[in-house]
Order: structure tokens, then sequence, then C-alpha cells
């Protein structure tokens, strides 16, 4: 239920700009994750960090977006959220014990310190690539390529990249046996 609700806003913006355009699918999106922020607090009565910022920045680039009549500002947007998620997971790495990938699964996962670095080190690159692919998109498609890219293309580059993660934790965390130690 919470991965339907978490992919809500972007399907919802995705098929009102397969009806209409970038402008009816930029409002839709901002009223989809009011919706969502709304749904959270009613069912979990918290609201993560992550949903937060997001509509904060849908809110204000979306308005911007229909205030000017200027579809790049809603295209700019993934981009800023993703340097932003670089730079938050940059700053964990460097100013806390933990990683934020860590935290998340580090109660039912054990491996290294160093392991749960390099992972981190590998979501700081997919967050940049994302960026910049983002704007790649925006500046050399079309407006209907990078709809089709934001839902498509995004989703295939997390899913690969949490393969990955999997793929990489099953390793380590089947040969770890000491978790205080490091691994390379």
């Amino acid at each position: 239920m919470k991965l339907l609700l978490d992919f809500f806003p972007v399907v919802a913006f995705f098929v009102a700009y397969q009806i209409a355009d970038i402008y009816v699918a930029t409002a839709t999106i901002m009223a989809a994750m009011v919706v969502q922020i709304i749904i959270l607090w009613l069912w979990k009565r918290s609201i993560g960090r992550m949903v937060l910022l997001s509509t904060l920045l849908v809110l204000i680039f979306g308005s911007i977006t229909l205030w000017l009549r200027d579809g790049i500002f809603i295209q700019w947007k993934p981009t800023v959220i993703y340097i932003l998620l670089a730079l938050g997971f940059s700053g964990a790495q460097l100013l806390t014990k933990s990683t934020p990938m860590e935290r998340l699964m580090g109660e039912t996962i054990t491996i290294n310190s160093a392991i749960w670095k390099k992972i981190n080190v590998m979501w700081i690159g997919v967050f940049l690539f994302l960026a910049v692919t983002n704007l790649f998109v925006v500046y050399n498609f079309s407006e209907s390529t990078w709809v089709n890219f934001k839902l498509f293309g995004v989703l295939g580059i997390t899913l690969l990249a949490t393969i990955v993660q999997v793929i990489w934790i099953t390793r380590h965390a089947n040969t770890d046996k000491n978790p205080s130690s490091t691994i390379s």
C-alpha cells in the first residue's frame, strides 16, 4: 500500500500529461502530493522528511511553472531533489556514525560499516547521475520524452541500483561473520 502511495503523484502527473499538457500535469502532481501527505498523516500519523521536502519543492517549482507558464521549472525539480539527496547522503557519511541506508536497514542486516559506506557512496553516485541525466533529457529531448523518462527511466535506474545494492549486501552479509571487521 505504501509503495502505491509513493508512486501515486508521479503516475498522476504522467496520466495528466497524456490527457492534457505540462500545466495540467503540474497542477495534478501538486494536488496529488498534498493528498499523499494527508493520507500519510491520517494513516501513519507521521510524514517522512523526504516526502515533505519533495512536496515543498513540487509546490514551489510547480507554482513557478504555472505562474510563468514555463514547464522548465517543473522539469528542474527532480534535479534539485537528486542533488539535495546526494548532499544529504554525503553529509551523513561525513558527519554521522551511520549512513542513511544503515539506519534504514541496519537492524535487519548485519554488515560492517565499510560496506555501508560503500553503499552510501554508490547512492550518492546514483543521485548525481540522475540529476545530470534529468538535465540532459530536459535540454536534449522533447517534453514528452522527459515525462516518459521521469516515470520509466528514473524507475528503471533506481530499480537497477537497488538490485546492485541487494546483490552487494547479500554477498557481504553471507561472508561477513564479524560485523566489526573490515571488508574491502
